[in-house]
């Protein structure tokens, strides 16, 4: 039944009298005021970076090409554009590319090739895998299973950021695995009814983990695919989906689990926190469009082991040699295929969200400029000096720079990929400069963009769940008061396992 009931009243015949425009507030007036000082104080400081950057093309022995030049002033441009405006991020982002091939900067070749590129096929058909794993109602059943067990509401807080981190692997993309656990929080709601601190925590939770642990899968986010592609643009070595594995997972676990904490002693009471509870399989059924109590349907079953045998082959790609993508394309191939399938080819597509594919198609395009163009190395070592100056405490220093930077990235680009586009070509230009390992240095970089809690804008799962009808989530405060606690420690976190951790799992940060 739907959540929104629609009023059967007819309208009065009376004839209304037309309504007088409601006049601005002095608040509103105001907010557009600082509005408009905003945007003309960000235009002027664009024009003024633009400008500086034709100025030192022009000059001999700077290092920047007029290629480079045209690529920093188009980006920069793609930049403000994406935090400064309303338009799609994928029109700004298309529209660059295509500003890049009309200029000769790059050419026709290298902005549609990036269509083709294997990690665009291996997404594709990862959302095809997922489809079917939907289609089947294995997800629903899983989750089911996890929940079921909880007594209190710390378990239930981690059983479910358990299962959060178990769909990493099988639906790609943060939006898509909020999609898929939103029903699961709306039938753990009627279960819970008259908890509603308790439900607010989960509202908050859910968002939270699902951003957090992206990072345990090399398909858990987009800016992953895209972080690798650049760089084996620029050093010829890339992650494939085991090594990800090895070094993503120990992290996705550990800062899941801690948010999980986080948020349970945040927004609940001792006293709700001992409270026993109770969620029955049979309540979740009632609000589930397939079952989740009984055996395994055969689509459960076929569904299960296929994602199992697609995970297993992406993890042993040294032993067999199939890349992952044609591994994802042979698992899409099934997973729609007429006798085992449980999702038609046609709807299985429809569900890729192909604006995504193309907008990591042009930012790859755009980043791949900044590496060929040698804008990138430009940018670099104008920002070398500085850094060399602070000798042996140059490199660390560095590391602590690019996680905070990433960590807080999200307030001024708001999408993930276009973070990793516009971060990773720099760090790994300026890394070997200052004594860190390229590959380790954007690893980093990526694992703490994870972070994008501060504002309902910041990330689609953070909004989807701040608008959930019918249900009291929570407001732009609560994000406000999560993130104080949840960006120091995931940065902590991040550098922890840069210094420490990863090294040991063969990620060494200093060469």
């Amino acid at each position: 039944m739907s959540l929104i009931e629609h009023s059967t009243t007819p309208p009065s015949r009376a004839a209304k009298k037309p309504e007088t425009p409601a006049l601005p507030t002095i608040g509103a007036r105001q907010a557009a005021r600082r509005s408009v000082i905003v945007r003309s104080a960000a235009a002027v400081l664009g024009l003024t970076v633009v400008t500086a950057i034709i100025l030192a093309a022009q000059q001999p022995g700077t290092g920047l090409t007029p290629q480079g030049a045209v690529t920093l002033t188009v980006f920069v441009l793609a930049v403000w554009l994406w935090i400064f405006t309303s338009i799609d991020d994928t029109y700004v982002a298309l529209g660059a590319a295509t500003v890049l091939v009309l200029t000769g900067t790059m050419d026709t070749g290298a902005l549609f090739s990036t269509l083709g590129e294997e990690t665009i096929w291996l997404l594709l058909a990862a959302f095809v895998i997922a489809a079917g794993v939907r289609a089947s109602g294995l997800a629903n059943r899983g989750a089911a299973f996890i929940i079921t067990g909880a007594a209190t509401p710390r378990q239930l807080a981690h059983l479910a950021t358990l299962a959060l981190v178990v769909t990493t692997f099988a639906v790609p993309s943060t939006s898509g695995r909020a999609a898929l656990a939103l029903p699961v929080f709306l039938a753990l709601r009627q279960s819970l009814a008259g908890r509603p601190t308790l439900i607010k925590t989960l509202a908050i939770l859910f968002p939270s983990v699902i951003l957090l642990s992206a990072v345990g899968s090399f398909l858990g986010a987009g800016a992953h695919l895209i972080t690798s592609q650049i760089l084996e643009t620029a050093t010829g070595k890339g992650f494939d989906f085991a090594t990800w594995l090895l070094l993503g997972l120990p992290l996705a676990l550990v800062a899941s689990h801690l948010c999980a904490e986080i948020v349970l002693r945040m927004f609940t009471t001792a006293s709700e926190r001992s409270r026993r509870l109770h969620v029955s399989a049979a309540e979740l059924e009632e609000h589930s469009d397939t079952p989740v109590t009984g055996p395994l349907t055969v689509a459960e079953t076929r569904a299960a082991l296929l994602l199992g045998a697609v995970v297993i082959l992406w993890c042993t790609e040294p032993l067999h040699g199939l890349h992952p993508a044609l591994v994802a394309l042979i698992g899409a191939l099934i997973a729609a295929s007429p006798s085992y399938g449980s999702v038609d080819l046609a709807k299985g597509l429809k569900s890729v969200p192909w604006s995504l594919l193309l907008f990591m198609a042009a930012t790859l395009a755009l980043g791949n400029a900044l590496v060929n163009t040698g804008a990138a190395d430009w940018l670099a070592s104008g920002a070398l000096e500085p850094i060399r100056s602070l000798g042996a405490a140059a490199a660390p220093l560095f590391v602590v720079l690019v996680v905070l930077l990433s960590t807080f990235a999200h307030l001024v680009i708001q999408s993930r990929s276009a973070r990793s586009a516009v971060l990773i070509p720099i760090v790994i230009a300026l890394s070997p400069a200052v004594g860190v390992e390229p590959m380790a240095a954007a690893f980093a970089s990526t694992a703490a963009a994870g972070f994008c809690h501060t504002l309902t804008s910041s990330a689609k799962p953070v909004a989807m769940f701040a608008s959930v009808e019918g249900v009291d989530t929570y407001t732009a405060k609560d994000l406000l008061r999560l993130s104080t606690i949840l960006a120091p420690t995931n940065v902590a976190l991040v550098l922890i396992f840069s210094f420490l951790i990863w090294p040991l799992l063969g990620l060494p940060l200093f060469p």
